[in-house]
């Protein structure tokens, strides 16, 4: 794929995140008036957030190139029963660039000390590719912090992706700039970002970081706390990765049992007709999650689902 066919996916995604969110955004109520925004500096970092809704706390992470408004109707349906935290990551959204380097464990460090900031002691965190990347990464090096972890649409190596994926990710640079300053995706930063004029260094962070290579499969044996793996069924990941990254933290080894003796805390779920540019905002996406990230374990029984149907 050449550079302009990439930017050409890149702008169908921008405008998946602006139709999408816009075509279901009447299917649940919250206003800014109910959202507490603001700005937190954490490791020298000025982070912008959002917190929405009442219950327990819920850090929820966007995707790269993108911001907290792409969660869209996702995010109203979360903030529900549970009380979230969005936050516009490093260099994206309202959140400027600095001369640092974009870098996920950086990242994970700068989301624990954002909670802590913010005066939570442990929250349950949710992130969708890049954002599911600095949530990993969270729980990795500060495991203290996380109550259960939902990953969505993520990997734990490189290698994860789809080989023709990977040339694409490196092509990511300014050199793309112009082009892309006439797609939504532009456009969504412009209107929100601290200086616009940072996007072309922020192509640049993002390409760097891209084309780095990682193998995190050691780290991921390190988890504790329940774990949910969220795919689409068309995803940018291999099959075969995701199964792996299931079994490494324990899931799919082996027969449930009878009684569930066997079960593994953890979750896999693959959503239908989904892919890696629509999964986050698909309205299946809180209900697979929500269940999950509340501790809700109890399955019903047949007869209270033939009850459910009758």
């Amino acid at each position: 794929m050449n550079k302009r066919s990439f930017i050409t996916m890149l702008a169908a995604v921008a405008f998946a995140v602006v139709t999408g969110g816009t075509a279901m955004a009447d299917t649940t109520k919250t206003t800014k008036t109910d959202v507490k925004a603001g700005y937190a500096e954490v490791n020298g970092v000025n982070y912008y957030y959002e917190i929405s809704g009442t219950g327990e706390p819920l850090l929820l992470l966007h995707g790269g190139l993108g911001a907290i408004d792409m969660f869209g109707p996702v995010l109203r349906a979360l903030s529900k029963n549970r009380q979230v935290i969005a936050v516009d990551l490093y260099g994206h959204g309202r959140t400027a660039l600095t001369d640092r380097k974009m870098s996920l464990i950086d990242m994970g460090d700068d989301m624990a000390g954002l909670v802590k900031q913010l005066g939570y002691g442990k929250v349950d965190a949710m992130g969708y590719s890049m954002g599911a990347g600095v949530a990993f990464r969270l729980a990795v090096q500060h495991p203290d912090v996380v109550r259960r972890l939902a990953l969505v649409s993520a990997g734990y190596a490189q290698d994860g992706f789809y080989p023709e994926m990977l040339p694409m990710q490196a092509q990511v640079g300014a050199g793309m700039a112009d082009v892309m300053k006439q797609t939504p995706m532009y456009q969504a930063y412009a209107a929100v970002a601290p200086k616009v004029e940072d996007f072309p260094e922020l192509l640049d962070k993002m390409g760097e970081w891209m084309r780095k290579p990682y193998d995190w499969a050691d780290d991921v044996k390190t988890l504790k706390m329940p774990v949910m793996l969220v795919y689409g069924d068309a995803d940018m990941y291999r099959p075969e990765h995701i199964v792996k990254f299931y079994q490494l933290l324990g899931g799919g080894l082996k027969d449930a049992g009878w009684m569930r003796e066997n079960m593994s805390q953890n979750r896999l779920a693959i959503i239908p007709n989904r892919t890696h540019y629509d999964v986050f905002f698909a309205p299946e996406l809180a209900q697979t999650t929500l269940p999950f990230l509340n501790g809700e374990t109890k399955v019903k029984t047949w007869d209270e689902q033939v009850r459910a149907v009758d």
